[in-house]
């Protein structure tokens, strides 16, 4: 590899910080609001969670879509104000602070977002969160003179990339199209997942239910015992195990999709699971060239 090559490589991706991955949009609701209208807002951004914030706009603390389906599961009224389930204080970072550093807090508490502190305290003035990471080191990786997505990478100018295979999770949580939706959110709980696969009768992956899909029919009552086919996606949006990464995270980004099922050797054989996480932690479709100054997770 070509030395001065390799340093620009190096260099491309050293120094970022939160500033330059993080939205400033905040989705917010005050603590009094009720399970019907934060479920609302989070199918209307697009978010996995929002902040809870008190009569001074103060950050107080945050809902998840876990949060909710946890008191879907209870069988807690949609009316309960948020504060009786929001997890707090929200963590913060600086809009100043380096990415990785900020990346590390996460992993350490085993959240998947950040909130950007305004300078002088107490409120929100950004959120970084997965997406906006791989979203930030994609557009970098497409501009690298060694990417994939540019046209004439063929044979030799692959071996340097990698393959879903490589980053992906492996194994599947899977239920049965007839399972109830108890049974779905107990199996998300455990594996502590974002969507489980549906199989049929013959094992066939027939569609996903994610936990966008549990709030959804939180918010309409179906009932604990309702099948799971009933609310499920499908067809199954999967790839090959040996696809490239970059390309794979590209039809994420464009489709607005946070995770893909791997297969094996066709469509019935699903190994894995690759989710925005998983191209964040190996830097969002970076060729081995810059393993060397990856951002961990």
């Amino acid at each position: 590899m070509d030395k001065s090559r390799g340093t620009l490589q190096k260099n491309v991706l050293q120094g970022l910080t939160v500033r330059e991955a993080m939205r400033r949009q905040i989705i917010s609701l005050p603590a009094g609001a009720g399970f019907d209208r934060c479920i609302r807002a989070l199918i209307k951004y697009k978010v996995n969670a929002l902040l809870v914030t008190g009569h001074r706009q103060e950050a107080l603390g945050v809902v998840s879509k876990t949060d909710l389906m946890g008191a879907y599961y209870a069988g807690l009224p949609l009316t309960t104000p948020l504060q009786d389930i929001m997890v707090g204080p929200p963590r913060f970072c600086r809009a100043d602070d380096s990415l990785d550093a900020a990346l590390d807090v996460m992993r350490a508490h085993r959240i998947h977002r950040l909130y950007v502190e305004e300078e002088q305290g107490g409120q929100a003035a950004g959120v970084l969160a997965y997406p906006d990471i791989v979203g930030l080191l994609y557009r970098y990786c497409h501009r690298c003179d060694r990417s994939i997505l540019r046209s004439g990478k063929t044979g030799a100018d692959l071996a340097e990339h990698l393959t879903v295979r490589e980053v992906m999770t492996p194994g599947v949580e899977a239920v049965a199209e007839s399972a109830g939706l108890a049974q779905v959110m107990e199996a998300l709980a455990a594996a502590r997942l974002a969507a489980v696969l549906v199989r049929d009768e013959t094992g066939l992956p027939v569609g996903v239910v994610s936990k966008t899909d549990l709030i959804l029919a939180y918010l309409h009552g179906l009932p604990h015992a309702t099948p799971a086919r009933t609310i499920m996606n499908f067809p199954v949006q999967d790839l090959p195990q040996d696809e490239m990464l970059a390309l794979a995270v590209q039809q994420m980004i464009f489709s607005d999709i946070h995770r893909l099922f791997v297969y094996k050797e066709d469509h019935r054989d699903i190994v894995g699971v690759l989710s925005l996480s998983d191209a964040a932690r190996f830097r969002s479709g970076a060729c081995r060239a810059c393993l060397t100054s990856r951002i961990k997770i």
